[in-house]
């Protein structure tokens, strides 16, 4: 970010750079991430199944996988098999299926992250809407004594006044 009276650049930091679940966990400021992301990503790292669907989608979505595949592409097209390619056909048809499957096993862990925050996230706001609710009542209650007292102490004292016949300027002690 640059700031219009200087040069000044400032680099801020992703909270969460990668969000494997071991790694994450490893992270030194954990109060920074949500109690619901810590939760699952715990769950998570419990399970070898799902390190290892973890690991998957995260080497499949990066772009050393892209390079790999350039280069094994190449490779089996010009040494490999010679024209039309069937076997690399079916390598790659079965590798589809396979990462289509991963990538919605990565959308489910996304999804059961937006839905334990959103359920923590409600729960929160629903204490804190109770509890707001009754400080407006309170106040409501100590703003009608507080008026009820000042009323009373007005009266007493044009009462007074009035009772003893005191000059309109003075009033009673």
């Amino acid at each position: 970010m640059t700031q219009a009276a200087g040069t000044t650049t400032v680099t801020v930091k992703h909270p969460a750079p990668h969000l494997r679940p071991r790694l994450l966990l490893k992270r030194a400021d954990l109060s920074a991430l949500h109690p619901a992301v810590l939760a699952e990503a715990e769950r998570r790292a419990a399970s070898l199944q799902l390190r290892i669907a973890d690991a998957i989608t995260s080497f499949a979505g990066s772009m050393w996988f892209v390079y790999i595949h350039i280069v094994l592409f190449a490779v089996w097209m010009l040494w490999v098999e010679p024209s039309p390619w069937p076997t690399l056909t079916l390598v790659v048809s079965l590798e589809a299926i396979f990462l289509s499957t991963f990538v919605m096993i990565g959308q489910n862990r996304q999804a059961s992250f937006q839905q334990a925050k959103a359920d923590r996230d409600y729960r929160e706001q629903e204490t804190l809407l109770t509890e707001n609710t009754e400080l407006t009542r309170l106040i409501h209650v100590l703003s009608e004594e507080i008026h009820a007292r000042v009323l009373a102490d007005v009266q007493a004292k044009q009462a007074s006044a009035n009772g003893q016949g005191s000059p309109k300027g003075e009033t009673a002690g």
